[in-house]
């Protein structure tokens, strides 16, 4: 079965920096698009930067310039660099993958997996 674990949340000052680490693991044949998601009380939840498997990013709008999304395709993992927090950046952030299962000649189609979510809070 395919895991996502991530790390890295906590609490941080205003203007402070965090580094999210997403692991993929279990029967992957290929990792497509990787990304983060997160979600605040009461809110939606929004994405926050994607990154394909060529390397081309993708990020929100309220996180450009601040936050910067990494992959290691050997390590099948993904960071989210967050400098200059702000307190509406106070969610629970998800790594999301994109990700075709595989091996001994069976290959699944592409589904979406989830991480398990982890807290991220800026105090002002």
């Amino acid at each position: 079965q395919v895991q996502l674990v991530e790390s890295g949340g906590g609490l941080v000052q205003a203007g402070g920096s965090l580094r999210l680490s997403c692991k993929a693991s279990g029967g992957i044949f290929r990792i497509n698009t990787m990304g983060w998601h997160r979600q605040a009380p009461g809110k939606q939840r929004e994405m926050v930067a994607a990154i394909s498997s060529g390397g081309s990013t993708n990020y929100a709008d309220s996180v450009k310039g601040r936050f910067t999304i990494s992959r290691d395709n050997a390590k099948n993992t993904v960071y989210l660099q967050m400098n200059s927090l702000k307190p509406e950046d106070t969610a629970v952030y998800y790594c999301h993958a994109e990700i075709i299962r595989g091996g001994r000649g069976y290959y699944s189609s592409p589904d979406d997996y989830w991480g398990q979510g982890t807290q991220v809070t800026v105090s002002s």
